[in-house]
């Protein structure tokens, strides 16, 4: 009698690579970044519209920064994953390793074997960067997350409508004692009551929790961007005024609020 051996899980990626952190809490620190492939969210001003699908092949940098990138077919098995992080993680030179995509949670069944091992063999923090609106996915790996970087999605500035998701998302970090923030992206069609509602979400679960608002990236003026079926203008950065402002009204229910933009790009790391 022959027993079959099971294949190991695979995943389709889109990059892995080392670079700085532009956003949230780990803002300016190095890490490993993890770009998992597919999004289930379409927002107005989303900038990386080449995640929404998973790829034939990715990519994978030889050497920690110098983004000297090889193509591999996808999917990609679970051990050859490992065997990339492993040739990414050179001793000392990484605080973290980050999670991100597209939408890692779509990939929760591979996540599931995938973080484990990753722990084990790096000994580096794990940082979920996800939309924040599938709770159901994250209670499945919440033991293996050390920080957990979610977005409010506001309609008037995103297109997607998440409250309730993003409210059971929140409840299930806190109730886990996973350090958490919030990022909330803004633009010059944010709606106050939108940010009111929003702040009110998260003073309702737990006060000290950091929220960012980071001003929207501008494109270029006048600019019409097509996002498949739905083309939308550029979208506008706030002026500095209105992003007082808006601090302000949500400090009205939370201590800890911040405005960072994407630093990231400032630096030239897309």
């Amino acid at each position: 009698m022959t027993h079959s051996i099971a294949a190991p899980p695979t995943t389709r990626a889109i990059e892995v690579f080392s670079g700085i952190q532009g956003e949230g809490l780990n803002v300016g620190t190095r890490q490993i970044f993890i770009r998992f492939g597919g999004c289930d969210l379409r927002c107005n001003y989303c900038d990386s519209a080449h995640t929404w699908t998973a790829p034939d092949t990715c990519r994978i940098e030889k050497t920690p920064g110098d983004r000297d990138f090889e193509i591999h077919p996808n999917p990609v098995p679970l051990p050859l994953f490992l065997d990339w992080i492993d040739r990414q993680n050179q001793p000392g030179l990484h605080d973290s390793i980050s999670l991100t995509g597209g939408e890692p949670l779509l990939h929760t069944p591979f996540l599931e074997e995938f973080l484990p091992p990753l722990k084990q063999r790096t000994g580096l923090p794990l940082y979920l960067e996800t939309g924040g609106h599938r709770p159901q996915q994250l209670q499945r790996i919440l033991p293996y997350l050390d920080l957990v970087g979610m977005d409010i999605k506001l309609p008037s500035v995103s297109g997607e409508t998440h409250w309730q998701a993003h409210q059971e998302f929140l409840s299930l970090c806190c109730a886990a004692g996973v350090e958490v923030f919030v990022k909330i992206i803004i633009s010059d069609d944010t709606l106050e009551a939108e940010l009111e509602q929003a702040a009110q979400l998260v003073a309702g679960i737990n006060p000290q929790v950091t929220v960012f608002l980071q001003p929207v990236t501008p494109l270029n003026a006048g600019e019409m961007v097509n996002f498949g079926d739905r083309p939308t203008p550029a979208i506008k950065s706030p002026a500095p005024t209105k992003v007082l402002a808006w601090q302000g009204l949500m400090k009205r229910w939370l201590q800890p609020v911040r405005v960072v933009p994407q630093t990231h790009k400032m630096l030239g790391q897309l």
